[in-house]
């Protein structure tokens, strides 16, 4: 009789920790979405500001006005469900646009003298540093998230739940090396 008790507190007690793990694991998987959502939502604001600007080039090419907005309707929409690949395809796509737009805005030198330029290029800065504070924040959580999956016991319970490892999102190479001082 006290073994049999004994036996199935043993398994109450399991099975109350396997739902709290996979409970704390659901919380942790779900910040991470929330997180790659923000993202989104952030990258997205950027592209609005970016298509104001390829709409004041109206006025001055045509053909850029085109070509820019072509490369804008490309864009996909990023989302909870989304992953750190995807996220960086669409920053990838922005910053190709933004360097296709800057080379023409250095053929028009007149656009940046634009009023409607400058508030949207401040835009642009503003949206490019919330990009990059939800990037981090995306991989803090991821952070948090993979710590919980790989460490035992947890892990035992991820492995149970099919909770995977999440990818980080990659700082672009170009950005990490100093740029030339020289003149």
């Amino acid at each position: 009789m006290i073994t049999a008790i004994i036996i199935i507190a043993v398994v109450v007690v399991l099975v109350l920790w396997v739902i709290s793990v996979q409970r704390k694991l659901v919380s942790a998987e779900e910040l991470t979405k929330n997180a790659m959502s923000q993202i989104g939502v952030q990258q997205s604001s950027r592209w609005d500001a970016l298509t104001a600007l390829v709409e004041l080039l109206k006025s001055y090419n045509e053909h850029e006005y085109k070509t820019l907005k072509d490369v804008i309707a490309s864009r996909r929409n990023i989302d909870s469900n989304s992953t750190a690949e995807q996220a960086q395809a669409q920053e990838d796509a922005f910053n190709t646009a933004m360097k296709q737009f800057n080379v023409v805005v250095e053929r028009y030198p007149e656009v940046k003298a634009s009023e409607l330029y400058n508030n949207t290029m401040d835009s642009v800065n503003t949206y490019e540093n919330q990009v990059r504070m939800s990037r981090m924040t995306y991989n803090d959580t991821v952070t948090r998230y993979n710590r919980l999956t790989r460490q035992i016991p947890d892990s035992i319970v991820a492995s149970l739940f099919h909770f995977t490892e999440k990818q980080y999102l990659q700082e672009d190479q170009a950005k990490k090396d100093m740029p030339s001082l020289k003149i």
